[in-house]
């Protein structure tokens, strides 16, 4: 018997809005020459089939279909707003508008727009994870490509180069910002936008999710007057978000905090924030040589990509200034590989790098539907030692609560690693493991943070595989 399945084509789900959808209750299945077929459990159907031809200005066909079936058709393919509806950022017949107003309602980090040869797909990045949301014909694309140009004050007309820009969203008074980067492809520019939040209210160090000690560990670090402290992660997990929240700590009033970035992604109240303009000559290490007669008690720099900046912020270091950025490694031990790989002598590593953190995103298990099973060795990758404590896990299931993912939110994992005076030889010898030291001084791993989330039932094996096979 074949399973019945609730997920419906993207051309079809972009015919009404989510918000349409949850208020009258309708899913669109199909569109033929009678109209689009729409499901509903009303039983109103004349009432409602003569409201819908004026809202959606189409001809409908109305099917009844059970409660149950219905609600996961919606929680299948439609997200309401995270803490406020869409409708509350103004509904708009603008086809590119209600996607960003929609992406930013239900909590979307990224809009993909892809061409591919017979088809345009935009995908939302939701929890780490891209969902295709709307399909584009192929003859619209170039038109939605020249839109978002247009409003990002890109070159319309050069179509064979990359471009970066940025467009401010302004609607019922509520205001965000997105970043857009177009990629030429071969079958067309694929324009990737990134939504930036201007809103702080919600970030603290305290709801990061570090535990007690390591939230004491990092607080001891930052309130060093001088010294580096790098957070190092890949792209995505929460890194520039911990930064924020660190700054928000450390910014009293009393003390000159200036930063250097790319993009700008939150506005803060009394740190003087710096964009980064590579095509005029404004990069990293040149912004960090003025920071330097600025007067300056905190620095931070958005990534340290090349010698050239982690030269110059180890200089601002030990000239008594604060550093904080970010850097791509796998581990917060790796920093110090990656920054001797670079170029960076040694002895200059141990006596100015305060600590080093590395962190990732994992998402959690949804509570409602989560289910409980014996551990199954094959689970895990070949030859990891798996804990005796370890019997059970949960997997994923998927509910109307989580859309069927299985999966309702994430939780940042960190490894916070204190450069101590004990460490210092280990650093000029450029050793590559330090267990044996983590361990004795009560350091948790990634790894070790991912099984403790694994073993409370927080999140499944399958979301922390590549932490485990390290």
């Amino acid at each position: 018997m074949l399973q019945k399945t609730f997920k419906i084509p993207p051309h079809l789900q972009q015919c009404i809005s989510a918000d349409q959808a949850f208020h009258y209750r309708i899913v669109p299945v199909a569109k033929n020459d009678a109209g689009l077929v729409l499901k509903t459990d009303n039983n109103a159907l004349k009432e409602l089939l003569a409201e819908l031809d004026i809202v959606l200005n189409s001809k409908v066909v109305l099917e009844h279909c059970s409660s149950e079936d219905l609600q996961q058709y919606l929680t299948t393919n439609y997200r309401q707003g995270k803490g406020q509806e869409i409708s509350k950022f103004g509904y708009t017949n603008d086809f590119l508008e209600r996607i960003l107003l929609e992406a930013k309602a239900i909590g979307s980090s990224d809009i993909h727009f892809e061409p591919y040869e017979n088809q345009c797909r935009v995908r939302l990045r939701l929890d780490g994870k891209l969902l295709e949301y709307y399909n584009i014909p192929l003859q619209d694309y170039p038109t939605m490509v020249n839109k978002i140009k247009i409003r990002a004050h890109l070159d319309i007309s050069e179509k064979r180069l990359p471009q970066d820009g940025r467009i401010t969203v302004n609607s019922n008074g509520r205001e965000f910002d997105i970043r857009v980067s177009s990629l030429p492809t071969l079958h067309g520019e694929k324009l990737v936008l990134r939504i930036l939040s201007r809103d702080t209210g919600s970030i603290e160090l305290g709801e990061l999710g570090l535990t007690d000690l390591e939230l004491n560990r990092y607080r001891e670090g930052i309130r060093k007057p001088n010294g580096i402290v790098l957070i190092s992660g890949p792209t995505g997990s929460g890194k520039t978000t911990t930064l924020y929240a660190t700054l928000k700590q450390l910014n009293d009033g009393a003390t000159n905090i200036l930063t250097i970035e790319d993009p700008i992604e939150y506005t803060l109240e009394g740190v003087n924030q710096v964009q980064l303009k590579e095509n005029i000559g404004l990069d990293f290490a040149s912004a960090l040589r003025t920071f330097l007669r600025q007067d300056p008690d905190i620095i931070m720099v958005g990534e340290i990509r090349d010698v050239k900046t982690a030269n110059m912020a180890i200089r601002a270091a030990l000239t008594g200034h604060l550093v904080l950025s970010t850097i791509h490694t796998n581990s917060a031990w790796a920093t110090v590989s990656r920054l001797v790989d670079m170029g960076v002598p040694a002895f200059l590593i141990a006596s100015t790098l305060n600590m080093s953190v590395a962190q990732r995103l994992v998402r959690k298990l949804c509570n409602s539907c989560k289910r409980k099973e014996p551990i199954d060795p094959n689970a895990f990758p070949s030859g990891f030692a798996i804990p005796k404590n370890l019997e059970y896990h949960h997997v994923a299931v998927g509910c109307n609560d989580c859309h069927h993912t299985g999966y309702s939110g994430r939780k940042a994992i960190y490894e916070i690693l204190p450069i101590s005076k004990e460490l210092a030889p280990s650093i000029k010898n450029n050793e590559l493991q330090i267990d044996s030291y983590l361990e004795e001084n009560g350091i948790p791993t990634l790894q070790r943070n991912a099984l403790d989330l694994v073993l409370q039932g927080v999140t499944s094996i399958e979301e922390v595989y590549a932490l485990l096979s390290h």
